[in-house]
């Protein structure tokens, strides 16, 4: 969130847009910090899904290849992940201040 890639104008969109985002009721937008040195998501990102059914699965996707889980102990253990992951980042009000004062520096 600190690189600039396409220029500082480009940044200052996808910042604000952030903002503007994480402020629906609906949505919480959680940051890790660069500082803590390990957590769990440092294997990659993957994605929770809940269908019509109630039926969980998870999908994990590498440079080579997208995978769905639908194996409980498998979609369970990508849940914990995620948990693990809620509890190391900073929290949604923190997340949100941390991207004001980034549009501060700007």
């Amino acid at each position: 969130m600190r690189r600039p890639l396409g220029g500082p104008q480009v940044l200052r969109g996808q910042l604000e847009h952030l903002l503007a985002i994480g402020r629906q009721r609906n949505v919480e937008i959680q940051i890790m910090p660069t500082s803590r040195d390990e957590h769990a998501g440092r294997a990659g990102p993957f994605t929770l899904l809940l269908a019509n059914n109630q039926r969980r699965m998870g999908y994990v996707e590498t440079h080579c290849q997208g995978v769905v889980h639908s194996d409980p102990a498998q979609v369970q253990l990508l849940e914990s992940t995620y948990g693990v992951l809620r509890a190391r980042a900073m929290t949604p009000k923190e997340s949100l201040a941390w991207i004001e004062m980034l549009l501060g520096e700007l």
